[in-house]
């Protein structure tokens, strides 16, 4: 019989290290954080344009009609698909982060060193206020007019139900990720690596169709801050906190979720200890 019986197919990459001073003398270390920024900066032209082009398609003051413009599922359609595209494109470079609140579920995974978060946090909140400000020399009037794509809490909205819903949506995109890019699927399901952007793409795709109506769907701390930074009115910072908490407490628990109870890192860690204990 194989002594391989009831070995894994697969290998838990190592934790990474909180300061690794080596990522500094590496090219592809700043190449990953212009990807970053790059990668954020052309997710915000696209959001801010898609969500300006539909109001100003459904305005009557402008001449608009009701069914004019492409909805809450276009807009939906057109956030989860530049996800999907980006993830796709700068996976194999930095990770594909692209929000904040993924790089936070992922340092507190330890699958990305402090100064990677931290500067994979400040380049995607610059690409997203120069994504924004793009879009508005693109359409200055109708942005200026039409709110700049800034995430706000919807009339009737309290901001403790705005904050849940903030929470709810970065969970399932974190839980997404992490699941997506789990080592051990990628072993079984060898196709998944390349499909990895397809399943996060959806949950964006997801959460805006059941949040665009609450918050205007933040779960990215750098979408929201770029877009109020450039629109820069009482309105955009009214409830502003929630799209940072949120995002950062639903990466919380996600990280939290998959990695303890998931992957059962808490078994894990006790066995390990009993049998170092046992030596």
């Amino acid at each position: 019989m194989s002594n391989n019986v009831g070995a894994k197919d697969y290998h838990d990459p190592p934790a990474v290290p909180l300061i690794d001073a080596k990522e500094f003398s590496q090219w592809s270390f700043y190449r990953a954080i212009i990807a970053e920024f790059v990668a954020t900066l052309l997710f915000l032209y696209i959001i801010v344009l898609t969500v300006t082009g539909h109001a100003s398609r459904t305005d009557p003051a402008n001449g608009g009609q009701p069914c004019a413009g492409v909805g809450i599922l276009g807009i939906s359609w057109a956030v989860g698909g530049m996800i999907f595209v980006l993830v796709y494109c700068t996976a194999g470079i930095s990770g594909g982060h692209i929000n904040p609140a993924v790089t936070f579920g992922l340092f507190l995974a330890r699958k990305i060193s402090l100064a990677r978060a931290v500067l994979y946090m400040g380049v995607q909140c610059l690409g997203a206020i120069w994504g924004c400000a793009l879009a508005k020399s693109f359409q200055k009037a109708y942005y200026d007019r039409y709110g700049g794509g800034t995430n706000v809490l919807a009339d009737g909205y309290s901001a403790g139900t705005g904050l849940a819903a903030e929470i709810i949506g970065t969970f399932v995109l974190v839980y997404t990720v992490f699941s997506a890019t789990d080592p051990k699927r990628n072993a079984r399901d060898s196709h998944v690596p390349v499909l990895a952007p397809l399943p996060i793409g959806f949950a964006v795709f997801m959460v805006h169709l059941a949040t665009i109506p609450i918050t205007g769907t933040g779960i990215n701390p750098a979408r929201s801050l770029g877009a109020a930074v450039i629109f820069n009115k009482a309105k955009a910072w009214n409830d502003h906190w929630i799209f940072w908490v949120g995002p950062f407490v639903g990466a919380t628990i996600a990280a939290i979720y998959h990695q303890i109870i998931m992957r059962a890192g808490a078994v894990k860690a006790l066995a390990s200890f009993r049998s170092s204990s046992a030596v």
